[in-house]
């Protein structure tokens, strides 16, 4: 049987690194960003990934490409909304509609994405819809006021989810990411830090599939990982 997963803010970090895991996994993966030549190169080295290009604040756009992605591969089992938007700073200095604009990508196309897909894995009698978060989405810090509340939305969105899906097949779960994830920017702005400071992606991304596949006797709702020198 085929099993297809679709994959929101598929980037150069963690995003990319979800869909190598998933592709390993036996998935065709519907790789979404707002642009598809960002996605060019990945399509070109993996067969069994589509670049499908999509703004996920476009709730049409966003109809319209899982239209496409069930049409052509079939209805996703799973989706991984890993798309992030951010507005960094404290409540005087945030820019108000950049705020708005987290929120649209966090929350409310987590909202469009469940609502798409419900009806399809209650049919097939299962499936998993996973969150990749952070731990702005447990606690306000002062600079993170543009931020967190996007993320501590988008976690109780999916706690509901969760409650209301759980039941009917549908695992909900949130992997929040208590790190700074290693990519070529965090680098520079963490130069001199040891390797072991960071959190891989492709670490990040075995803990979603994991996630994903957990039996249903044992499901979990919240993963929190973190690298083990990470304070807390």
């Amino acid at each position: 049987m085929s099993k297809t997963c679709l994959i929101t803010g598929v980037g150069p970090g963690t995003g990319t690194a979800l869909v190598r895991r998933f592709v390993e996994g036996g998935y065709d993966v519907a790789m979404l960003a707002r642009s598809e030549e960002r996605l060019a190169a990945l399509s070109d080295e993996l067969a069994s990934a589509h670049a499908y290009a999509c703004d996920v604040t476009d709730a049409a756009a966003l109809d319209r490409v899982y239209a496409e992605v069930k049409a052509a591969h079939g209805a996703p089992q799973v989706i991984v909304h890993n798309a992030v938007g951010a507005e960094r700073g404290t409540y005087m200095d945030i820019r108000p509609e950049r705020m708005r604009l987290a929120f649209e990508i966090n929350t409310m196309a987590l909202l469009q994405l469940a609502r798409l897909a419900t009806g399809d894995m209650i049919e097939a009698g299962f499936g998993a819809i996973i969150c990749t978060g952070n731990t702005s989405a447990y606690r306000g810090r002062a600079q993170f006021a543009g931020f967190a509340p996007t993320k501590a939305a988008q976690r109780i969105l999916l706690e509901s989810i969760a409650r209301e899906a759980g039941p009917k097949g549908i695992h909900a779960a949130y992997v929040a990411i208590d790190a700074v994830i290693d990519l070529e920017w965090t680098r520079e702005a963490f130069a001199g830090k040891p390797d072991d400071f960071f959190c891989q992606p492709a670490d990040i991304a075995e803990e979603c599939y994991r996630v994903a596949h957990q039996p249903r006797s044992a499901w979990s709702f919240e993963s929190v990982i973190r690298p083990f020198g990470e304070t807390w």
